[in-house]
């Protein structure tokens, strides 16, 4: 009895310890609110999206994807978004060194002289972003292309890609991780640094 008492102490303060390292950097509501503003400056930047298509990453971009495409839908439900997910598996650099599953790609439409906006949770690295814009060429060669992610990570670069709309930017070093919660894939919105 001792033993086991003892074992669930050891256990319960391992899951203390665990809970204590995550830090809360956006709620829910702050997401909601984050992701009108990026759809309004989207919309700023290209009325009536005439020319423009939106084009979320798989896995985890396209449920910010998704949702800046409701915001925009709920502004003007005249508009019609061309709206696409970009399954960017192989085109990765480290696709031979991890195992990667693929998902899905719907582009059903042109991207050939479109302005584009690519839309990711998180801007790391950079590679994935690199991976994108070969998977992207395959469909054509758009006029521009224009990166949305709900969080920035500086400083954290290997590449030299930059945000044109940016959700938050986090400072954080490279042993810390930042995790984004949806509602829809994990049960709640919100933004944590690990």
């Amino acid at each position: 009895m001792c033993v086991k008492d003892s074992t669930f102490s050891k256990t319960g303060l391992s899951i203390f310890i665990k809970i204590s390292f995550l830090k809360t950097v956006i709620t829910a509501a702050q997401i909601n609110l984050t992701i009108k503003r990026l759809a309004h400056q989207v919309l700023e930047n290209h009325v009536h999206l005439n020319n423009t298509v939106l084009i979320g990453l798989q896995p985890r971009g396209i449920y910010l994807s998704d949702r800046i495409v409701k915001e925009i839908n709920a502004e003007d439900p005249l508009i019609k978004v061309n709206y696409g997910k970009l399954d960017i598996t192989f085109y990765r650099d480290d696709i031979r060194k991890e195992l990667h599953v693929a998902n899905q790609t719907a582009i059903n439409f042109s991207i050939e002289d479109k302005s584009v906006v690519l839309i990711d949770d998180v801007l790391y690295t950079g590679r994935t972003i690199r991976a994108a814009l070969d998977a992207l060429m395959d469909f054509g060669r758009p006029a521009k292309v224009e990166l949305m992610v709900l969080i920035d990570r500086r400083y954290s670069r290997q590449l030299p890609i930059q945000p044109d709309y940016t959700g938050k930017s986090i400072d954080s070093i490279i042993t810390q991780k930042v995790k984004v919660l949806w509602k829809e894939k994990d049960g709640n919105d919100e933004v944590i640094l690990i």
